[in-house]
């Protein structure tokens, strides 16, 4: 398919007002709740359907990441969510019939001692279990994979290895919300901006409807999929989550020349560059540590990402730091998500996603559809059920996450 520039995004779908009652009303307009309504309408031709977004489509976190895809999770509960989305994005844009710029570039997921080659190493072979391609590699072809890197002995943290998923990559956040987001629209789905969600209405278990900054909206079913903020709307419904929400902080450099071929990630120095399309180099870390809802963070993980980033690659000692955010991500104790049912017969969950909602984009609106499609989870999403926080099932990703991604 030949890439070219999208239309205006304001050409793209409708700005309907909201109808008094819908089959189905998502709460958030991100990412997850595009795609969800994009696979509610493709795969179960479901269109009696809102997306409601307090700000603007694609406004949170969706536009504040650092759109990193991969698939390469320790666990198998893990690995086949990711997986499946990874083999949805390969098709994404043919799907969308519109560009997304992904590119599968590669990321490198550094190790820098002995206990990070054994649990690398461990990683790498699980992932081959799973038929997911991943590979260890020597620190020489570390260097011809990413021939900027450090890989000297003589610096803090020297890299002993990586390892490599040949299939991961970026895309471009903006153009892969407005490709969900048009897609939906000419299927008959409603997505209303502006409409913040301020209560629901409730008769026994289950939820009549959405209180919302535009009015009352009949639902016959309600997804939840808000992020960071899906513990406040859970509040109103009298649910408790083991969610917490914190700031992820991210940053873009001036313009550069296509240096960086792939993706590189490192949990010792704490940080992950990329080079977006444009030649911005795009720099994460991980979240601070303080619980709050501000799009902003603290100036000292920006100083330790940049020590870190410059340690790796002395190449960009020079570069200027040009713009730096935020955003809010929602993280259980075991770094999973939460997907699936709640108390209420009606209300459906999908949060928890932490520093990982992007690349499970399609994926998750896609399992998410499906759930709210039959009333049964998703066998991919199944592992991440809310009552495992009472059966101690859990899966814990913590190794496999690391730093934010």
């Amino acid at each position: 398919m030949t890439t070219q520039l999208p239309d205006h995004p304001d050409f793209l779908w409708r700005n309907p007002e909201p109808k008094k009652t819908y089959d189905v009303v998502i709460v958030g307009g991100g990412g997850h709740g595009l795609a969800t309504a994009h696979y509610l309408a493709k795969n179960h031709g479901i269109t009696n359907v809102a997306v409601l977004e307090k700000g603007w489509l694609a406004g949170g976190n969706m536009a504040r990441n650092t759109t990193l895809i991969r698939s390469n999770y320790l666990w198998d509960e893990s690995a086949a969510i990711y997986e499946h989305s990874l083999k949805l994005w390969e098709g994404l844009e043919e799907d969308l019939g519109y560009p997304i710029l992904f590119s599968q570039r590669g990321v490198l997921s550094l190790a820098h001692t002995e206990q990070e080659v054994r649990d690398s190493v461990r990683r790498a072979e699980a992932n081959k279990l799973n038929g997911i391609d991943a590979e260890w590699v020597t620190p020489e072809q570390v260097k011809e994979i990413c021939p900027i890197l450090n890989i000297s002995d003589d610096i803090r943290y020297p890299v002993q290895g990586a390892t490599y998923q040949p299939r991961a990559g970026i895309a471009k956040h903006d153009y892969v919300a407005w490709g969900f987001a048009r897609r939906a629209d000419e299927a008959g789905i409603d997505l209303i901006q502006d409409c913040e969600v301020t209560g629901f209405t409730v008769d026994g278990d289950r939820v009549t409807g959405v209180r919302t900054s535009r009015g009352d909206i009949g639902a016959g079913t309600v997804a939840l999929c808000a992020a960071g903020h899906t513990s406040v709307l859970l509040e109103m419904l009298g649910v408790r989550t083991p969610l917490q929400s914190h700031p992820l902080q991210a940053l873009v450099s001036e313009l550069l020349q296509p240096v960086h071929p792939t993706i590189v990630m490192s949990n010792a120095v704490h940080v992950y560059v990329s080079q977006a399309h444009k030649g911005e180099l795009v720099m994460g870390a991980g979240i601070d540590t303080y619980n709050g809802y501000g799009q902003r963070g603290a100036f000292h993980i920006i100083e330790r990402q940049m020590a870190a980033a410059v340690e790796l690659f002395p190449v960009f000692a020079r570069a200027h730091l040009l713009r730096s955010w935020a955003g809010i991500v929602d993280v259980t104790p075991d770094a999973s998500p939460i997907v699936g049912h709640t108390p209420y017969e009606n209300v459906f969950l999908n949060s928890g996603w932490g520093t990982g909602g992007f690349k499970a984009t399609p994926g998750i609106g896609w399992c998410y559809a499906h759930t709210i499609a039959h009333g049964t989870t998703h066998p991919y999403v199944a592992p991440f059920a809310l009552d495992r926080f009472e059966t101690g099932a859990l899966v814990d990703e913590h190794g496999a996450a690391g730093v934010a991604h």
